[in-house]
């Protein structure tokens, strides 16, 4: 099985404990996390425009296909242990869950600020062994 590429914010403190948090969640490892900026991420984002790239984090499909922001979510709790009902609701209401998006990564500056330190090097050490796991 190939692990689906997560691309997230690399420079987000927030950003890097929400995808170690997900990655935690994900006991099969099905994700594979890939940082923004990178030539790895360029490849899978292919034309997509830089400032749309650092918008939001992304999810790719095994055919290839980009989901992006909140319209991801349903994809995302769907390969998930027990995030078959989240799937289901954020799939049955995508504005919202895509508004709800918005706002969270409006806010990740100051959402992030009390991080402490300790959750950001956690965050690292976790993002670190998915991805050597999944190479």
């Amino acid at each position: 099985m190939t692990a689906t590429p997560i691309l997230y914010d690399p420079d987000c403190g927030f950003c890097r404990v929400c995808v170690a948090l997900l990655l935690r969640w994900d006991r099969d490892g099905r994700l594979r996390p890939v940082p923004l900026g990178g030539p790895e991420a360029n490849e899978l984002l292919g034309e997509m425009p830089d400032a749309e790239r650092m918008a939001s984090w992304h999810l790719v499909r095994a055919d290839g296909s980009v989901r992006s922001a909140g319209r991801a979510f349903p994809d995302l709790f769907g390969m998930l242990p027990a995030g078959a009902p989240l799937a289901r609701l954020t799939g049955l209401f995508p504005r919202a869950s895509e508004r709800g998006y918005r706002w969270v990564a409006d806010q990740r500056t100051t959402l992030g600020r009390p991080i402490p330190d300790a959750a950001r090097r956690w965050a690292d050490r976790v993002i670190s062994e998915s991805r050597a796991d999944n190479r």
